[in-house]
């Protein structure tokens, strides 16, 4: 087991040997939870996040649907610089 020191604005430093085992980045999201006394702090992956967000889409818009992400982002360019 690993310390590591709680700061004055509550924050911890991952210590290198755990974000180089679990391949955590500068800007990567965790996920925090507690279990128990214990504090769970787990990494959001890329993969993981998309499946989260597709069963949110599933739970309140009644089960898949399909985007056509080229025109969405097309839309939101078009919306954002007025360029056709």
């Amino acid at each position: 087991m690993i310390e590591t020191v709680v700061t004055r604005k509550f924050q911890i430093t991952i210590p290198k040997v755990i974000r180089e085992k679990l391949k955590i980045k500068v800007g990567d999201r965790l996920l925090i939870s507690i279990q128990d006394d214990k504090i769970i702090l787990k990494p959001i992956r890329g993969r993981e996040a998309l499946i989260k967000l597709a069963s949110i889409a599933d739970k309140y818009l009644g089960g898949p649907i399909k985007i056509n992400v080229v025109k969405l982002v097309e839309e939101i360019l078009e919306r954002e610089t007025g360029i056709d």
